[in-house]
């Protein structure tokens, strides 16, 4: 009976085992151990889900899912320093294809990154925001869309604005940018528009 073998990718090396294990450090441990005092937050860290159709370069289409909590430690470290905003912690999952369904090529990204948020005042008595974040993010495929980005490890660069329908619910539209600065070459980078639903919890 033939032995299966498993393809050799990312998925069977162990870098792959270290960037999981710093995404369940972030998710789980981070806020215990730097959580602010209860009594200098008006309100506890909230978790948000999120999901988004992605418009790439071309044809390329994707779906990203992602789930965000904000930290209370780092929030109010800034506060403290007048930024009037929080900070967040968010792991993503991100599905691209690009192609025709007969000749589909497909990438799977994993990412981790810190978000800063900060409020534009209220538009049509709704809360509007904006976002930035600098994280790193992990791919499958280092050729996608004919483009070749060298290196699986690359930067996931962001700006958001975030339009807030009630306390719980929002819709968003980011921008998302993906190279590895260069420390490798090539280095053409990949965009992408993300038009999403977020629910806290």
């Amino acid at each position: 009976m033939p032995v299966f073998t498993p393809p050799n990718s990312w998925l069977s090396r162990k870098p792959l085992q270290q960037y999981l294990l710093a995404i369940v450090l972030l998710a789980g441990v981070q806020q215990p151990l730097l959580a602010a005092p209860q009594d200098s937050m008006a309100t506890q860290p909230r978790h948000q889900l999120h999901v988004a159709y992605v418009q790439g370069e071309g044809d390329v289409q994707g779906l990203k899912v992602a789930v965000q909590r904000e930290s209370a430690f780092f929030t109010q470290y800034l506060q403290d320093h007048g930024f009037a905003g929080t900070v967040s912690f968010e792991m993503s999952a991100n599905f691209w294809r690009f192609g025709p369904e007969n000749d589909t090529d497909q990438n799977l990204v994993l990412a981790v990154s810190p978000v800063l948020t900060f409020s534009l005042g209220k538009v049509f008595e709704k809360e509007l925001l904006v976002e930035f974040g600098i994280g790193v993010s992990l791919l499958d495929d280092t050729t996608f869309a004919g483009k070749n980005v060298s290196t699986h490890y690359q930067f996931e660069d962001r700006l958001g604005l975030i339009y807030r329908l009630s306390h719980e619910d929002s819709i968003s539209l980011r921008y998302l940018h993906y190279s590895n600065a260069g420390f490798k070459k090539p280095n053409p980078g990949l965009d992408f528009i993300a038009l999403g639903y977020s629910r806290a919890f």
